[in-house]
């Protein structure tokens, strides 16, 4: 075990008995540590329920391209800890290394003196210290749970503020309609700072709109302020300031187009003469794992059957299987190949829901546990699941390496486009399973 990881499992010993969305645990922390989220660089905060990392990291690309120095913090990781802190520097930023991470997270420890606090809680302000310690040009900051009571917020004065795509999930902390939901994401809306409301539901996009006017951010919402389009092979870019032609994301998906304008949209309203080539090219080299990402060497793709495609995705809920529907439906236009569906996800989460997007898409489901996961769905249930929205389903499999042999033993007409997808816990072990790396 890693010195951090002793730190952290030590630190959630600490969690309060009852868990109440507050900022006053975050701000008594920050306190003892001499205030760090006073002296972080320009802020662009981001909330939302789907496409807050992408939008970040199309976000750090851009900016990055222009030769700028950008914090980030994202949450949950993947493989490790470290993939939540990203320290800007010149030349593009790299994750903190395990030796400022133990030393920030030991003076978390000794600073907090045993109070009760969440994991997360003490996490942003490890973060935060690191952040305001290191000279950057941007910090992105993504929320972790929620927006209005998430510990991310005790920020002021953010540059601007970005609502990705709103839907249903954490129902159990934010409330059970999309609305509801939708004013807890918008509590992150600062007076002054430029709120960019990404492409909504109705009534998602009317709850944001309110609580931006009522609080006095400026708006600039999707579909109103600026609309983006896919032509010849570019997405076409559109605002009040005119149009602007770039290269198609690199980021597989056409929900990523979405994602992207929001980002460019922030950018416009911090930086109106941020240099159009900054913009083409960190479209062009953003990268997010576990989002629509195509595994293109490692054991896990030589477990799948001979030329398979494999993709890997952590979308979790109905509206992630919504745009992980779509995205396999397009593929299959430009390159028809049956589609076998490797799922597994927790019991906090909607699996059917997901599910029901790939009715008449997916060949067949093989459900899987989630490894280590004590609320994973067990897979005979979630193959159940899969056959009540009349998709053919197996529950054979113990892990998504005996799902692979599963498939391996079809006999498909043509090598199959495999996606695995459900949770990003699931997506974590396939990651760390195929020996991927993330820097």
């Amino acid at each position: 075990m890693d010195q951090h990881d002793a730190i952290l499992s030590r630190l959630l010993t600490l969690h309060p008995k009852k868990i109440d969305l507050s900022l006053g645990r975050t701000e008594r922390l920050l306190e003892a540590l001499g205030r760090p989220d006073l002296r972080l660089p320009p802020t662009i905060h981001v909330a939302g329920t789907n496409g807050k990392g992408s939008t970040i990291a199309f976000l750090r690309a851009m900016l990055e391209a222009a030769g700028q120095r950008v914090h980030v913090y994202t949450s949950p990781h993947l493989i490790r800890f470290n993939e939540r802190i990203r320290l800007g520097q010149d030349g593009g930023g790299r994750l903190v290394d395990d030796e400022r991470l133990n030393a920030i997270l030991e003076r978390c420890e000794e600073a907090n003196g045993g109070q009760p606090i969440t994991f997360f809680e003490v996490t942003t302000a490890a973060a935060f210290s690191l952040f305001a310690d290191t000279p950057a040009d941007w910090l992105l900051l993504e929320t972790g749970l929620g927006g209005r009571y998430d510990s991310t917020n005790v920020i002021q004065n953010p540059k601007a503020t970005i609502i990705t795509s709103v839907s249903l999930d954490h129902m159990e902390f934010l409330g059970d309609t999309v609305e509801k939901i939708a004013y807890e994401k918008a509590g992150i809306f600062k007076r002054g700072a430029p709120a960019i409301i990404g492409f909504q539901s109705e009534g998602a996009e009317k709850v944001l709109e309110r609580e931006a006017r009522r609080i006095g951010a400026p708006l600039h919402v999707a579909g109103q302020d600026f609309h983006v389009r896919e032509e010849n092979g570019r997405l076409v870019f559109e605002d009040e300031r005119g149009l602007l032609d770039l290269p198609l994301p690199r980021l597989a998906g056409r929900h990523q187009h979405l994602n992207a304008a929001g980002a460019i949209a922030a950018l416009r309203a911090v930086w109106p003469d941020m240099p159009t080539r900054a913009m083409e090219t960190g479209l062009s080299r953003a990268e997010w794992p576990a989002r629509l990402q195509r595994l293109l060497r490692g054991k896990i793709v030589d477990l799948a059957p001979a030329g398979a495609e494999v993709w890997l995705d952590g979308g979790h809920n109905e509206d992630g299987g919504r745009v992980l529907a779509e995205a396999m439906a397009e593929f299959h236009d430009r390159s028809p190949r049956p589609l076998a569906l490797i799922c597994g996800a927790q019991t906090t989460k909607d699996v059917r829901a997901l599910l029901r997007h790939f009715a008449g898409l997916a060949r067949e489901v093989v459900a899987v546990p989630v490894e280590g996961e004590h609320k994973s769905w067990p897979p005979e249930e979630v193959a159940a699941l899969a056959k009540a929205e009349g998709i053919p389903a197996s529950a054979a499999a113990n892990s998504v390496e005996e799902a692979l042999g599963i498939l391996s033993s079809r006999a498909f007409a043509e090598p199959p486009r495999v996606l695995i997808a459900g949770s990003l816990y699931l997506a974590a072990t396939v990651l760390a399973a195929n020996g991927s790396q993330i820097e």
